[in-house]
């Protein structure tokens, strides 16, 4: 984990940055410079979620769109739902 610390845009605090853009382009010196290592896990989490419920194909380009969608509305938003129908598995 890196030792540069952010204030992090999703999570509203001072907190380790990650290491390295997590994605080329922009959007990803974007995300490294305003999300944590922290809530970009947690964007992680929720974006695997959104491909099983949408049981979305990785190697299709329209899958692209819904990620960056996705990442905007995660962690720069807060706008971001889970697709319609999601059950959350039970603890």
């Amino acid at each position: 984990m890196s030792e540069n610390i952010v204030h992090c845009v999703k999570l509203k605090q001072d907190l380790p940055a990650l290491d390295s853009p997590p994605i080329p382009g922009p959007l990803g010196k974007k995300i490294h410079e305003q999300v944590s290592a922290e809530a970009w896990k947690m964007f992680e989490e929720h974006f695997i979620m959104v491909t099983n419920e949408l049981r979305l194909d990785l190697m299709d380009d329209s899958t692209n769109q819904i990620f960056f969608d996705q990442i905007d509305q995660f962690l720069f938003k807060d706008t971001a739902k889970p697709p319609e129908g999601y059950v959350p598995p039970s603890e």
